[in-house]
């Protein structure tokens, strides 16, 4: 795509969530639109945006940090009374055909998670999230 320089490619270099989101773009899949957390103690902050985007129809949302250096991709929210919230997290390295949905839980590969231990307070996060209705998922996250 012309954003890193040429002994990038083939490389086995990780990309993070904004390059994510540019291959989305460039290759035609589902619109990427990316959300900066500065700290994992603010993500508090954006439960109800991303609540917001999955109630509306919205894919899959990929993590990355800086501190945090796991992957994720959320794939719902749950809000408790408080400030009780969980995420709905999957592995990105999960690979195959699983037998059935409880595999997945058991083998580790999802499964929900509190906000709380789920992100580093301290590491800064870029989410990737991800529509396929550009129009109505904009209007519903701004």
């Amino acid at each position: 795509m012309g954003d890193k320089p040429p002994g990038f490619r083939g490389s086995q270099s990780w990309i993070g969530c904004v390059e994510a989101s540019l291959c989305l773009d460039h290759f035609g899949g589902p619109q990427g639109r990316l959300c900066h957390v500065p700290r994992g103690a603010g993500l508090h902050g954006e439960l109800e945006r991303l609540y917001s985007h999955f109630a509306g129809g919205g894919g899959p949302v990929m993590v990355g940090g800086d501190a945090d250096a796991q992957s994720k991709a959320l794939l719902g929210v749950c809000l408790g009374p408080g400030t009780e919230a969980y995420v709905l997290v999957l592995d990105p390295h999960c690979w195959g055909a699983p037998k059935n949905p409880s595999e997945l839980q058991a083998a580790g590969w999802v499964g929900w998670q509190e906000v709380s231990t789920a992100f580093d307070p301290h590491s800064f996060y870029n989410l990737c999230m991800t529509s396929c209705n550009s129009e109505e998922q904009n209007r519903a996250l701004d």
